[in-house]
């Protein structure tokens, strides 16, 4: 049984790291991206709260993390992170990659969604500068659901990043200390051309921005009109 679970862990996480055409592969992840921003979004009363995502400072969805595990459990996922720009507008966004573990009396697989909203710039500028741990680099919380909640939260809370996720249909704040996210320059590199950094996306020095990758940043500039 053991062997059996250890195997199918190594599999996920080998067919993370599979190359793929340059693009396509990532095109994908940011069509995956924006379906879940709109499908979580678009729920009647079960949505991220549109205060907080109007005063946030960055907003990272992340598809179909993977969690394997039996005694010893792991997480991977691939997503998109976009940040608030100076005038107020979303940059085009970096590709990242969320990866994390655990300890504890669990078995089988699952998928979940993923959103992360960030409160301030500390956490992002973490994350372009090296690897970034939820929990360890910046407070973390559960994030509130619904129209009328992120007032309560926020009296009692002060989490620089507030965290989602979804699985089988059921969206919630979730607690995910120990999460470590970094920047996929491969990624990036294989949709913006070869030698673009996160930061250099995030600025706006970028051309040629895929469908994909521009209706993740349009809709985040819906969602977040005032």
């Amino acid at each position: 049984m053991h062997r059996a679970v250890f195997t199918l862990i190594l599999a996920l996480f080998a067919t993370a790291t599979l190359p793929a055409h340059a693009g396509e592969a990532e095109q994908k992840r940011a069509e995956n991206a924006l379906r879940v921003l709109k499908e979580v979004m678009e729920a009647p009363d079960k949505a991220i709260p549109k205060d907080l995502l109007q005063n946030a400072h960055a907003v990272a969805v992340i598809p179909d993390v993977i969690k394997a595990g039996f005694v010893v459990g792991g997480r991977h996922g691939e997503g998109l992170i976009a940040v608030k720009t100076r005038d107020g507008t979303w940059s085009n966004p970096s590709f990242v990659g969320l990866t994390g573990g655990s300890i504890g009396f669990q078995a089988g697989v699952s998928s979940t969604d993923v959103i992360l909203v960030f409160r301030t710039e500390r956490g992002v500028d973490s994350i372009v500068h090296g690897k970034f741990t939820l929990g360890a680099d910046a407070s973390a919380a559960a994030g509130p659901v619904g129209r009328s909640a992120q007032a309560s939260t926020d009296a009692q809370l002060k989490a620089e990043i507030y965290s989602y996720s979804r699985a089988r249909g059921l969206f919630a704040g979730a607690a995910l200390d120990g999460t470590a996210i970094t920047i996929d320059n491969s990624a990036n590199q294989a949709v913006y051309g070869d030698g673009v950094t996160a930061r250099r996306i995030f600025d706006g020095g970028v051309r040629n921005v895929p469908n994909a990758v521009v209706d993740f940043r349009d809709r985040l500039e819906e969602y977040t009109t005032k």
